[in-house]
């Protein structure tokens, strides 16, 4: 049965052509954030993915599910019935497999010209390698970000499938399916959101690219204030093996830092200054081996009250239970799976995770029945072998 949101989203409906990666975690934010998200699955599994039990497959919180196929046109007649009234679509498949189904942008906004078409791609929906496979590792090796992460003589550094699949993916679809949605409001027409994951890391390597322009960044690899180059902004080793995260950058935070390292101040009159670049091999190899001195959770003793930007690297283990985390309830349990809350937060309309995530058409009935396809419209589809 379809749950009551609260969220800022409620009341939107949106059809996600069910695919892995960046397009479902959107799905997920939109969906926490109060939008009814209807997951179209193949009643055939694919090849995708990771091999793991449904309810740990934490993208496709949320919404429900519905088991079709879509090689079948009388499936594809139902999609666009549903699409008829829905805020949004998403899909992910490569540059025209959506139009070679029957349900790429133009087809669908036939059916509704109001609709929100969001397109979720590496590559983009043009360009010379819009028909290349790809995965987040190489969307953001061509932007500049990979390159850019690492220490100083080691390798570009992938940083997960943070930068790509979802900051420069779903992040930027989601945003824009919400501002076009937004702006169809106002003008009654909808319109096609082409998100690439090469457009969205660009996009979050902005600050960067003015630094580099500004010649205060460099192309070497741990060279740079943000990148691990500077002693102030930079992982440590501690006694224990463990590390701890310092990003004093603002002088007042600096000095703070070198006083509570336990340095006189002869000592810090000594060292080389903060911003001296030529100084920062001396002052890295300083704090680290006074790092060394004390384990993880005695220089959080020693650091955590005072005016230092200090925090403990905590594991996905120990993450959940940090007093603050667990104050703010950053982290939830839902369905017996400890998990990432929604956010951002509202004040008026929090968001909410809906409910867990589906076994592959779990819902195909109640769900098509609420969109309006009623019990002689799916025995017909289902006679068809479009449902499952």
């Amino acid at each position: 049965m379809r749950q009551d949101s609260t969220g800022p989203l409620a009341g939107v409906k949106i059809i996600e052509l069910g695919g892995i990666g960046p397009g479902p975690f959107a799905a997920m934010l939109l969906s926490d954030l109060g939008a009814d998200v209807l997951r179209i699955d193949r009643i055939t599994a694919s090849d995708s993915g990771i091999a793991m039990p449904e309810k740990f497959n934490l993208l496709h919180r949320g919404r429900r599910s519905v088991a079709m196929d879509l090689k079948k046109p009388q499936a594809v007649e139902a999609v666009r019935e549903l699409v008829a009234q829905a805020d949004a679509l998403i899909e992910g498949f490569r540059p025209g497999v959506a139009e070679r189904l029957g349900l790429g942008p133009d087809a669908c906004l036939a059916a509704n010209p109001r609709l929100v078409y969001g397109r979720m791609t590496g590559w983009g929906q043009d360009g010379p390698l819009a028909q290349a496979p790809g995965h987040d590792l190489n969307y953001i090796a061509l932007t500049g970000v990979l390159h850019s992460i690492g220490t100083r003589g080691g390798p570009p550094v992938p940083p997960l499938n943070l930068a790509g699949d979802f900051g420069g993916g779903a992040l930027y679809l989601a945003l824009g399916i919400v501002s076009a949605i937004l702006e169809a409001r106002g003008s009654g027409k909808g319109q096609v959101v082409d998100a690439a994951m090469v457009d969205g890391s660009a996009s979050l390597m902005t600050l960067m690219y003015g630094m580099r322009a500004a010649g205060v960044w460099t192309d070497k690899r741990g060279d740079n204030r943000l990148d691990s180059g500077a002693p102030f902004y930079g992982v440590y080793e501690t006694k224990d093996g463990r590390h701890v995260a310092l990003a004093s950058n603002e002088p007042r935070f600096y000095q703070v830092t070198l006083e509570k390292l336990g340095l006189s101040a002869a000592e810090i009159a000594a060292l080389p200054g903060q911003h001296d670049r030529s100084g920062w091999d001396v002052l890295k190899d300083t704090f680290a081996r006074i790092f060394k001195t004390r384990t993880r959770d005695e220089w959080c003793a020693v650091m955590e009250g005072s005016e230092v930007c200090f925090a403990p690297v905590l594991s996905m283990g120990e993450a959940p239970q940090h007093p603050h985390l667990k104050a703010r309830g950053t982290f939830v349990e839902h369905d017996g799976v400890v998990q990432p809350a929604p956010a951002p937060r509202f004040s008026r309309t929090p968001g909410a995770i809906q409910r867990g995530a589906p076994q592959p058409g779990q819902h195909t009935d109640e769900a098509l029945a609420d969109w309006g396809l009623g019990e002689a419209r799916r025995a017909t589809l289902r006679n068809a072998g479009a449902i499952q």
